[in-house]
């Protein structure tokens, strides 16, 4: 039997080193995106930014 056992603790430790690589690497994916998504937001932010100073210049020009 501490052959059948040893094998089972092996495949054991390896299905749990299997699952942990595997959430990990989800774990870095969801990180990913995220930041991607935050990044995107950032530059709409400062897209947006400019686009209300642009209009304020011109508006303040055509007052003049």
């Amino acid at each position: 039997m501490g052959i059948l056992d040893d094998a089972k603790e092996v495949a054991d430790t390896a299905g749990r080193k299997i699952k942990d690589a595997f959430e990990d690497t989800t774990d870095r994916i969801g990180d990913k995106v995220d930041e991607v998504k935050a990044d995107a937001e950032v530059k709409k932010a400062e897209a947006d930014r400019d686009s209300v100073q642009k209009r304020n210049e011109i508006k303040e020009e055509l007052r003049d």
